[in-house]
């Protein structure tokens, strides 16, 4: 609202709309959390482009990506509604649109499944059904089985690997309508990096998610052992699930050399954060885990492409 005084006359306000469409898309934007969103949306156009056969259809490649973007954010603000109470005590979660008061429950419920459900068609009719199918079993385990998960029990992190990783499945489904042998290799690699990435911010914030209650793993277990292990053992399963398109066919031997020398290098800083466990290992092995992955995606496209 504007306060205007016309001349000494009582002040009358006036709403100055444009402002207040900006901020509500703004809030509506976050709540679909684009920027988390974005390497889902890559991943699932990598999985596009190395599925297809021959000549990359580029309109179904857009309507992939899309489809899968508006599925995510659909997925995301679904996943806010659920913990609206939980974003409220969390410091980096509580300016968010609903704990801050800026979006009501039913405005993000039904933003959210409409997001989702445009997704969702939109895959059906501009790909293919098996690609909408995968998105939608990406949103129910995401919603259903991962979102309540983690309230309950650790085991919440493995279990939200599994709708992470599926993205690269979307594309290739998307491309070829089947999901052979390789196209389960992107969902191992995907799978994989997402616990020590995954892990590395659970400790970054781990006062934050203890405010909450959530049972993370590096909140019930103070010292870190555990959360520093599994973050090395996932990196080390990284390293042969990284390789398996070599073995499978789908990668050559330049590939498989890029793919080892990111993996191991990636396994180095996880093993650092398992013995050291602090703030600066934690965050060095997450932001080596942003390079990584896009990097890894690069090299399989370049690969690829040589061919």
């Amino acid at each position: 609202m504007k306060n205007v005084s016309l001349g000494r006359s009582v002040p009358i306000d006036f709403p100055v709309p444009a402002a207040g469409l900006r901020h509500r898309i703004a809030d509506y934007l976050a709540l679909a959390k684009p920027r988390l969103n974005l390497l889902v949306i890559v991943t699932s156009g990598v999985g596009f482009y190395v599925g297809a056969i021959d000549q990359i259809d580029v309109v179904r490649l857009v309507h992939a990506m899309l489809g899968t973007a508006l599925v995510a954010g659909g997925a995301a603000g679904l996943n806010q509604v659920y913990e609206r109470d939980s974003d409220r005590l969390m410091h980096r979660t509580r300016r968010r649109p609903m704990p801050d008061g800026r979006l009501s429950v039913g405005e993000a419920l039904v933003f959210s499944l409409a997001l989702s459900s445009i997704g969702l068609v939109q895959l059906a009719l501009r790909a293919n059904v098996l690609a909408a199918l995968t998105a939608l079993a990406t949103l129910l385990v995401y919603t259903s089985i991962y979102t309540p998960m983690k309230r309950r029990t650790p085991a919440a992190t493995w279990v939200g690997a599994i709708p992470g990783a599926l993205p690269p499945l979307i594309g290739w489904a998307a491309a070829r309508g089947t999901l052979p042998l390789e196209a389960w290799t992107l969902f191992a690699i995907v799978f994989c990096w997402q616990i020590p990435h995954f892990f590395a911010i659970a400790w970054l914030y781990r006062d934050d998610y203890r405010r909450a209650g959530f049972p993370m793993l590096p909140v019930i277990e103070t010292d870190g052992r555990r959360t520093g292990r599994q973050a090395a053992l996932f990196a080390a399963l990284l390293v042969p699930a990284a390789a398996a398109p070599f073995f499978v066919g789908l990668a050559g031997a330049w590939y498989l050399a890029a793919a080892l020398v990111l993996s191991l290098g990636l396994l180095a800083i996880a093993m650092q954060f398992a013995v050291e466990r602090s703030v600066h290992r934690a965050r060095w092995l997450f932001f080596s885990s942003l390079v990584y992955l896009p990097a890894l995606w690069a090299f399989l496209m370049l690969d690829l492409a040589k061919h």
